[in-house]
């Protein structure tokens, strides 16, 4: 990892910063003296994770917003342009899984929710804060995506990820994933970039991952920080993770 200090203060905004891979990703970047914008759907946790990285020495601040809404994203920019002017790097965080219903039990229905977080949320927190990124240093967007994006994992039986069927989560993922190579490849100003954290506990899947916080964030650490890196990359914390 590395980074450049010569420009100013690096700033980044981080989605579903409140909990888990977020507020893990925020103390990490915060301590490494970043300037860090902690975007959060739920205001009194929000807040409450801003004050305690605070704390901890952290230049944090907290930013309502919720990712499926257009006001409430285009509110995220009015306060991170006023207080800045530009943004160096957005990890696209938040996330869910959806209900565990099996694909024979899944409606329409069931897609629209995480499809709209998981999805369109990235599209449109990128899209709305495109102008400031534009306007940073080595400018670069963290997608956070998973192993059950992959094609390639999803189909091969000797995985574990390929044992649990279900039309939500996986898809969304996916789709995610292709989404930013077309970001990476019609933006080239940009970087682009996809971190698995694996299978990590938090809240997502009720504390039954294997890997620590820290861990699960070792990815999106090292995108975040890279600079100058690659563009188009789909990495865990061990290397590389297949299409």
């Amino acid at each position: 990892m590395s980074e450049s200090h010569s420009h100013s203060t690096t700033t980044v905004l981080i989605t579903g910063g409140n909990k888990g891979l977020g507020k893990e990703t925020a103390r990490r970047l915060g301590a490494l003296g970043w300037r860090v914008f902690l975007g959060a759907r739920d205001e009194a946790r929000g807040r409450r994770t801003s004050e305690e990285l605070a704390a901890e020495g952290a230049d944090v601040t907290f930013v309502p917003l919720d990712v499926t809404s257009d006001a409430s994203v285009a509110g995220a920019v009015r306060t991170v342009g006023a207080s800045t002017g530009r943004l160096d790097v957005l990890i696209n965080n938040a996330g869910i899984t959806g209900p565990l219903v099996g694909p024979e039990d899944t409606t329409p229905l069931h897609l629209v929710p995480v499809l709209d977080v998981n999805v369109l949320g990235p599209v449109r927190v990128t899209h709305a804060f495109l102008p400031l990124l534009r306007a940073g240093h080595d400018p670069r967007v963290v997608m956070v995506s998973s192993g059950s994006g992959s094609l390639t994992i999803m189909t091969d039986p000797e995985r574990k990820e390929s044992s649990f069927p279900h039309l939500m989560y996986p898809p969304s993922k996916a789709a995610l994933n292709m989404i930013t190579t077309q970001y990476a490849k019609a933006i080239p100003g940009i970087r682009f970039n996809l971190a698995d954290p694996g299978f990590t506990a938090t809240d997502l899947n009720r504390h039954q991952g294997t890997q620590t916080v820290t861990e699960g964030t070792d990815a999106i650490v090292e995108l975040a920080t890279t600079s100058p890196g690659p563009t188009c990359q789909y990495r865990d914390r061990e290397g590389s993770v297949p299409w």
